[in-house]
C-alpha cells in the first residue's frame, strides 16, 4: 500500500514538473491579439527564425556609409610665395599674380599700367565677368562688409589715412594677411597687412557678392 502511494505521488510530481518545463516557443512567439511592439527584439530573448534576424539586425546596426568628404589638394602659386587648398580660388589668384610687376600708372587698368582700382577692377571682369566700381572708394559700396578676422582669399580690403578721411586705396585679399595690389611705389605687388604703414590705414574688408 505504501509503495502504491509513494509511485503515484511521484507520477504526480513528474506529470507536474513536465507541464512547467514543457513551453512551447510557438506559445511564446506569438503576440496577443491587438498588441503593438513597443521595444526592438533582443538578442537574448527565444523567438522564432525571423526575430531571431531581426534581433541580430538590431544589435548590430549597419555601419555609416557616408562617402568622406574630398580631401583638396594643395596647390602653389610661386609669384605668390603661398599655397591654396580651394579649386574655386584658383583662376583668381593665378590671374592675379600675372599682374605682378606691371607699374604703377593713374587711371589706367592695363598691363602696361594700372592704379589700385583699375587692378581689381580687371582681375574681377576677367575671372567673374564682374563690373565694379572703377574708384576705390565707390567699390566699397559694392561690396558686403566683412570681419577682419574672417576674411578669404577673393574678398577686397580698403585703406584710409584717418578716421573720417575718405578711401584711397583697395587690394585683394589672398590670405596669411598677405593681399596684392597696386602700389604708387612698386606697381603690382604682394604686401602684407602687418606692415606698420597698411596695418596703421587699414580701415575694413568686404566681399563681393
Amino acid at each position: 500500500m505504501t509503495k502504491s502511494v509513494i509511485l503515484s505521488a511521484l507520477a504526480v510530481i513528474s506529470l507536474a514538473l513536465s507541464y512547467l518545463y514543457e513551453v512551447s516557443p510557438t506559445q511564446q512567439g506569438t503576440p496577443v491579439a491587438g498588441a503593438t511592439a513597443t521595444a526592438p527584439v533582443t538578442p537574448y530573448a527565444i523567438n522564432s527564425p525571423e526575430d531571431m534576424v531581426r534581433a541580430m539586425e538590431w544589435s548590430a546596426p549597419a555601419a555609416d556609409t557616408a562617402a568622406p568628404e574630398p580631401v583638396l589638394k594643395e596647390y602653389y602659386v610661386r609669384k605668390l610665395g603661398l599655397r591654396f587648398k580651394d579649386p574655386n580660388y584658383k583662376q583668381l589668384v593665378e590671374t592675379a599674380s600675372a599682374w605682378i610687376g606691371t607699374p604703377y600708372q593713374y587711371g589706367r587698368n592695363s598691363r602696361k599700367g594700372t592704379d589700385c582700382s583699375g587692378f581689381v577692377t580687371r582681375v574681377f571682369h576677367d575671372v567673374y565677368g564682374v563690373n565694379l566700381s572703377r574708384s576705390s572708394g565707390s567699390m566699397f559700396q559694392d561690396v558686403r562688409r566683412v570681419n577682419k578676422g574672417k576674411m578669404r582669399t577673393g574678398d577686397l580690403v580698403f585703406f584710409r589715412r584717418s578716421a573720417k578721411g575718405p578711401i584711397y586705396h583697395v587690394g585683394i585679399y589672398l590670405k596669411n594677411n598677405k593681399f596684392i595690389h597696386s602700389a604708387t611705389n612698386g606697381g603690382v605687388r604682394v604686401s602684407s597687412l602687418k606692415e606698420p604703414y597698411y596695418s596703421k590705414n587699414f580701415y575694413a574688408a568686404g566681399r563681393v557678392i
